[in-house]
């Protein structure tokens, strides 16, 4: 995924190399999503480096950006998308994206399930769980096995179709294109190519 050192996303040794990496990623984009990046975490993106795979030129563009951008301006730029004054430009929760409003079947369908696999909301976050952000952590976390043993592939084909797949990849589109984004832009382009990869790496199990 990329040459920089990764200590802040180190997993474990026992994951195939593929699921080290799609754990990564997803990681990657559940820190940079929930919360402006910080110190750490932004040099960590600016010293990405990628290939010439779809996803690599993706991850070479972001750590551009990162190098590009002002550090400073990142809590406003993330703001102005997420937040807003009563409202961001984007709403990144699937219920949003799947019928227009907050709080709506499909969170009630994601909670049924992580209490099924035994995923704990924290306590301290009191945004709802089909957060973006949530959902991206979630998927590293069934990779990873923190919630138990790793989930076998076909749970976690499950979880993607029934709560990232149908939306994620339409987030992702959107956040290139906002007006607030810049740095955020190259952030939607790794999620966009990422999400497509995943559906069809499942689509193909």
């Amino acid at each position: 995924m990329a040459s920089a050192d990764a200590a802040l996303y180190d997993e474990t040794a026992t994951l195939a190399e593929e699921d080290v990496a799609r754990t990564q990623l997803y990681r990657l984009l559940a820190r940079l999503l929930a919360r402006p990046a910080s110190g750490d975490e932004f040099a960590f993106v600016q010293g990405m480096t990628g290939d010439e795979t779809d996803l690599g030129r993706q991850i070479a563009l972001l750590a551009e950006a990162a190098r590009r951008a002002e550090p400073d301006e990142i809590p406003h730029e993330y703001h102005d998308l997420f937040i807003g004054l009563g409202r961001g430009e984007l709403v990144p929760f699937g219920s949003y994206y799947l019928t227009g409003f907050l709080h709506e079947k499909p969170l009630a369908r994601l909670r049924h399930d992580m209490a099924e696999l035994g995923i704990e909301r924290d306590p301290s976050v009191k945004e709802p769980e089909d957060h973006i952000a949530a959902l991206m952590d979630m998927m590293a976390g069934l990779i990873r096995g923190e919630f138990g043993e790793a989930a076998p592939l076909d749970r976690q084909r499950e979880f993607f179709h029934a709560h990232i797949g149908p939306w994620a990849k339409h987030f992702f589109r959107d956040l290139e294109g906002a007006r607030s984004s810049a740095f955020y832009a190259a952030v939607g382009g790794v999620g966009r190519v990422f999400m497509d990869i995943e559906e069809v790496a499942f689509s193909m199990e």
